[in-house]
């Protein structure tokens, strides 16, 4: 099989495409022709050096996958051959097949495509447990999405309009807000050009945002964790920014206010019915076409290094795809 290696910690550019023999599959496992990989801002820090979780080298990067089970281990009971499905992992999405544990499989509805079962599982799951299970977020409240035409923050937007709530989407360009202004948000900020502290505070009248949801941390958190509304949540999803900032927590104090960190991979060892309760959810949404998951575009498998390139570069409005 084809695979995309990193063989050292560096940049994208430094990755090579090789071919393999297929994994292994053992007890409790399936094997999956992968038809299509999501691209997410880890798989950049992974190869980097820059994640919380360093595989061995050699490695392939990526964390979510479509495609078709091609074998079952014998104690599979739930899952068959045939069964078109996605999939999460620790890594090891960029190659023409994967192996994974049958409980990080989740079958597709059959009027999903193989592009929107790649990039849905993360980034809307992220989204999700984050604003109902961790903040939350209740119809008529308001929402500030940063970084909202990203691939998690756009999946925010999506959901806390479809939630209930007054959603405020900040990103850095015309073009980005007005893709933000289409998936739901009712109010746009420009952070490039105008004052994000003083834009929030016009227009929540001085009361501030009942919840914030941030994948990007750096001088963005510095101003807006002050425009917290009494009793806020702020939501910390990531740091796209490169900087991880730090609060002064007399602002929490003060306004009563929680800073709610989401890790949605841990919840697969340390509370797994959250994810599968939520996806149910999600799913459920996207049947009833509630959901439109954007993809910005699609590489070939052998042009993974432009693909991540473009992310890092924070060129991607939604979600990039990989195709083997």
């Amino acid at each position: 099989m084809k695979a995309v290696l990193c063989h050292a910690f560096g940049p994208p550019e430094d990755l090579t495409v090789a071919d393999l023999p297929p994994p292994p599959l053992s007890a409790g496992q399936v094997r999956i022709a992968v038809r299509a990989c999501g691209l997410n801002f880890p798989d950049a820090l992974m190869i980097q050096g820059l994640y919380q979780f360093k595989p061995s080298f050699p490695f392939s990067p990526g964390l979510e996958v479509s495609g078709d089970i091609i074998e079952v281990a014998r104690d599979v009971d739930e899952l068959q051959v045939g069964q078109r499905v996605m999939a999460t992992m620790v890594y090891g999405g960029f190659a023409e097949e994967v192996v994974v544990p049958a409980p990080a499989v989740v079958p597709m509805p059959a009027d999903m495509s193989y592009e929107h079962g790649a990039g849905f599982s993360l980034v809307y799951g992220t989204s999700h447990v984050a604003l109902h299970h961790r903040a939350q977020l209740k119809p008529g409240e308001t929402l500030l999405v940063l970084g909202a035409a990203g691939g998690v923050g756009l999946t925010a937007v999506e959901l806390g309009a479809l939630m209930g709530a007054r959603v405020i989407a900040a990103a850095s360009s015309p073009e980005k807000l007005e893709l933000a202004r289409a998936y739901g948000a009712d109010e746009l900020i420009n952070y490039t050009s105008e004052n994000l502290r003083d834009r929030l505070n016009a227009l929540t009248e001085g009361r501030g945002v009942d919840v914030i949801y941030d994948p990007v941390g750096g001088d963005i958190f510095d101003q807006a964790v002050r425009r917290l509304a009494w009793e806020g949540r702020y939501l910390v999803i990531g740091f796209a920014s490169g900087r991880i900032p730090a609060l002064p927590v007399n602002i929490a104090l003060l306004k009563n206010a929680s800073i709610v960190g989401l890790f949605w991979g841990a919840y697969l060892q340390k509370d797994p019915r959250v994810i599968h309760d939520s996806l149910a959810q999600l799913l459920n949404w996207y049947s009833a076409g509630k959901l439109k998951p954007h993809i910005h575009s699609v590489f070939p498998l052998d042009e993974a290094a432009s693909a991540l390139r473009e992310l890092m570069d924070r060129r991607a409005r939604g979600k990039i795809i990989l195709m083997p």
